[in-house]
Parts: C-alpha cells; structure tokens; sequence
C-alpha cells in the first residue's frame, strides 16, 4: 500500500472538491436571491445551507408538503433549517389531484416537479426581491432516469450543484466539513417512488408504506425502502443491515407487522436497497444504464 500516493489521491480530490464549492459560491452570488425546493436530504439541506450562508435572509427555502412527503422528514427538516436560522416556509402542493400523476407512469416525477415549481413561481409572484428558482439536483443524478429534469428546464428552475461539478460523494464531504448532521443521511425520495409503476398512486397507499417504513426504522434499519406491488410488499435494506434481517426470528417480526399494515405477502428483496429500483424496468426501453452510484431518485 502506498500510503503518499493514496494521500496525494485523497488531497488532490478534497481540493476539486474546495475548487466547486466555489464556483457555488459565485453561481450564487450572481443569480441574486432565490427560492430553494428542499425537502431536507443531503443535497438540498447543503444548497439551502450554502445560499443562505452566501444570500443571507435574502433567500428562502421552499418545502414542499403533500401525502407523498413522510411526517418525519417533515420534522427533520424543518429542525435544520431551524438549527441554522435558514428562512423556510411550506407551501401544500397536490400533485396527487392531477390524473397524469396519480396514474404512475414513468413521467411521474414530471408532474410532481412541474407542481411544485409552479407553486414557487406563485410564491415568486408574492414577493419582491426574490427571482431565481432552485433545487438541488446533483453531478450524478443525471446518471438516473429523471424526468423532473425536463420540468425544471421548462420552468428556468437552475440547479447550482450541477453547474458546479458537484455529486454525491463532494456534497457529502463538504457538508461534512461544515459541520452539517445532515452529511450522512440516507438517501431519500418521496414515498411516491416506493409505488410501482403502473399501480395508482393515492393516499391511501402512501400512509401504508410511510407506516411500513416508520416500522423499518424503529426496528434500527438505516437505509431502506418499502416497495409497494398491490399485494405484495417487498421490502429493501441495505446489503451491509441485510445479515440483520436474513434470521428467522427478524422475518417473523416483519411479517408480523407488515401484514398488520394489511400486506398478504411480505418479501425481502435479496440484492438489497438501492436508488431509483423502480426505475429498473423503464431503464432498458430509454436505453439507459442503471447507476451504482447512490442517488435520490427513489
């Protein structure tokens, strides 16, 4: 092992790293006050954290509060923008009234970013001073299937990370460096995404998963996902939280309280958590590659 050649590796990393947070800096020093879409996962509770340290209480972070947004997130995020003094309002989004949305094709994630977006454009509207939209999407999302892209595109909604070279792994350095709790969160998506597509999304439906995953957590699993098929749950946990829950005793437990959730059959999926697993069988058809990089796209 060759410890200076994996320091110089790790050294000239963290300082691409310095170099794109401040090209953020300046993409947000020019583009004047903004609203931020944040929802409280890594990626958004940085750009929040990063405007405002540059913006000051000029800008505003935008959360976005519907049935597809679990309570605890809510909480969490609210707490953060708190703990930092970051303005941040909720503003009700129903995405889940519009047909296009509810059927759950592979355009989902469209209507759900094109509601929201023109819900801060409302909010634009209201307000004087403030006329730049972002959100946080990241250098490697657009390895995903992600159709909210086009949404933000149609609606002048900029993406500051992108712009600066930033993905994952530098966003979670930085906002380690600066101290945020946030830097090692699980990657998370709206409970949406748990619907398979082609199964209507309703209320209904996503209190049942938000139930299911709330049972996961209390159970000390970290990073999962509870995927609804109709009948049939399929729960994903992290491959390295896997051995946990591959004993008997852990399956009786799960069984027990999923089908209490009104799941007739409960399974665990053998490869484990990871994002945008729905996306899988959209994937192919758009002649795209699934990533393995962690994202947030489900």
């Amino acid at each position: 092992m060759n410890l200076d050649t994996e320091i110089t590796t790790e050294a000239g990393r963290e300082a691409q790293y310095v170099a794109a947070e401040g090209r953020l800096r300046n993409i947000l020093k020019d583009s004047g006050p903004a609203l931020v879409a944040y929802s409280g996962g890594v990626d958004s509770a940085y750009l929040a954290w990063m405007t405002h340290q540059v913006q000051g209480a000029a800008m505003v972070a935008v959360i976005a509060d519907s049935a597809s947004l679990p309570r605890r997130h809510l909480r969490e995020a609210l707490a953060f923008a708190a703990q930092h003094a970051i303005p941040c309002e909720v503003v009700t989004t129903a995405e889940l009234a519009n047909p296009d949305y509810a059927r759950n094709d592979g355009q989902r994630c469209y209507f759900c970013k094109d509601a929201l977006f023109v819900r801060m454009e409302q909010a634009v509207a209201e307000r004087s001073g403030v006329g730049c939209l972002m959100y946080g999407v990241n250098a490697d999302d657009t390895l995903d299937f992600r159709p909210g892209h086009r949404a933000a595109t149609q609606h002048g909604v900029r993406a500051p990370l992108l712009e600066a070279g930033l993905g994952k792994a530098a966003i979670r350095s930085l906002a380690q460096r600066a101290g945020l709790a946030v830097w090692d969160r699980p990657a998370s998506a709206c409970l949406s995404s748990r619907v398979a597509y082609g199964l209507e999304v309703t209320p209904e439906v996503l209190a049942r998963i938000e139930a299911g995953e709330e049972v996961l957590y209390a159970l000390g699993f970290r990073q999962f996902r509870v995927r609804y098929h109709a009948e049939i749950v399929r729960l994903e946990i992290a491959r390295e939280e896997l051995p946990r829950a591959l004993t008997m005793a852990m399956a009786d437990e799960l069984t027990r309280r999923f089908k209490a959730l009104d799941f007739p059959y409960v399974t665990l999926d053998l490869e484990g958590f990871r994002s945008g697993a729905m996306n899988e069988v959209l994937l192919p058809a758009a002649g795209l590659v699934r990533s393995l990089a962690p994202g947030t796209n489900g």
